[in-house]
């Protein structure tokens, strides 16, 4: 890779990424609307704006939505919580944890119930039983659906991966908290723009990381950090952070250099730019937040 490679700036491009499975778990989802009662959104809470689906009143109306933001133990929590507050404004219910986090965990459980409490009163005014809260689960790939499911239900009934599309279709659990989940695929718009969010997903393995060059994504969190988290960037990769713009190719031999990418003098970039985006996708770079406009 050429010094003016890593120096440009990002494509115009658009990038199309709709998988089948996913526009038709988007026309069962419309399907199954009259039977939900509660919708999850699950959101990233390192890119909490990026991560959240467009157009998503298009398939939930008016239902009732908890927004979770998922990846407490990975984020910036002070940013994190700016955006709790930003969502919390537009009327939203918000929820920052750790899936991985009982207490957690139970917040999610209190909160749904107490968003049908409603539903259930008007079900006793009609002579009817309470029923389980019908939950519809909706996010991007990779932001915690399937750990939220295995959690809720006490069991591994969904895959984990820390990859997108794993999730295939749409079916009914069961939980041990008179809740029911309806699981979806990790649902994305077709046209990933403006270019920012499609570098902030394949930052955090929202999409694969195929779809864009692997070296404008390691670029692009190298920016990030330079411009929001220096002193992350010289703590991890011992790069002396710029004020103006990041000397990438500077950058790139430091890090070469410290992992023995560098061979006959020459810069194994591919290999560089892998290290970072693993460093990413490992969480040996945590703390960070990438949207920071609200």
């Amino acid at each position: 890779m050429k010094n003016n490679e890593i120096q440009g700036g990002l494509h115009k491009s658009v990038i199309n990424w709709y998988p089948g499975h996913m526009a038709k778990a988007k026309r069962l989802m419309i399907k199954e609307y009259k039977h939900i009662d509660v919708v999850y959104e699950l959101v990233d809470s390192r890119i909490p704006k990026s991560s959240k689906i467009a157009n998503i009143y298009d398939i939930i109306g008016n239902k009732p939505k908890i927004i979770i933001m998922t990846k407490k133990d990975l984020t910036d929590t002070e940013m994190a919580l700016r955006w709790v507050k930003y969502y919390e404004n537009l009327g939203a219910k918000v929820l920052l944890v750790d899936l991985n986090n009982d207490e957690d965990i139970m917040q999610i459980v209190k909160t749904t119930h107490e968003l049908a409490a409603n539903m259930q009163e008007a079900r006793e005014e009609k002579g009817l039983m309470k029923k389980d809260v019908r939950v519809l689960v909706v996010g991007i790939p990779n932001v915690g659906k399937s750990t939220l499911i295995n959690r809720m239900i006490g069991r591994k009934v969904a895959d984990v991966g820390n990859r997108p599309g794993i999730t295939k279709g749409l079916v009914w659990l069961n939980t041990k908290h008179n809740i029911t989940l309806l699981d979806t695929p990790g649902i994305l718009w077709p046209k990933l723009e403006p270019r920012e969010v499609a570098l902030n997903l394949a930052s955090f393995s929202a999409i694969k990381t195929e779809i864009l060059d692997e070296n404008e994504i390691a670029v692009h969190i190298l920016n990030k950090l330079n411009k929001y988290y220096p002193d992350k960037l010289k703590e991890r990769y011992n790069i002396t952070p710029n004020s103006v713009a990041l000397d990438m190719e500077n950058a790139y031999e430091v890090i070469a250099r410290n992992i023995g990418a560098i061979r006959l003098g020459e810069i194994d970039y591919e290999k560089v730019s892998n290290k970072i985006i693993n460093d990413v996708k490992n969480a040996y770079i945590k703390g960070v937040v990438f949207d920071h406009e609200l």
